[in-house]
């Protein structure tokens, strides 16, 4: 493995920066997934009929 990173440098750059981009996928799907699911209970209180006062 050593061996590798020697002959290719780069390549220790290029595997950070695609853990980089894979968090910062899965940072931006987690985020907007809990948005979703608040509107979803927002649509749903706003859908049952409001008692009267």
């Amino acid at each position: 493995m050593s061996d590798l990173f020697d002959e290719y440098p780069m390549l220790v750059f290029a595997l950070e920066s695609l853990l980089a981009l894979f968090l910062l996928v899965f940072i931006v799907v987690w985020t907007s997934s809990g948005k979703k699911k608040a509107a979803r209970a927002d649509s749903r209180e706003t859908k049952t009929p409001q008692k009267p006062h």
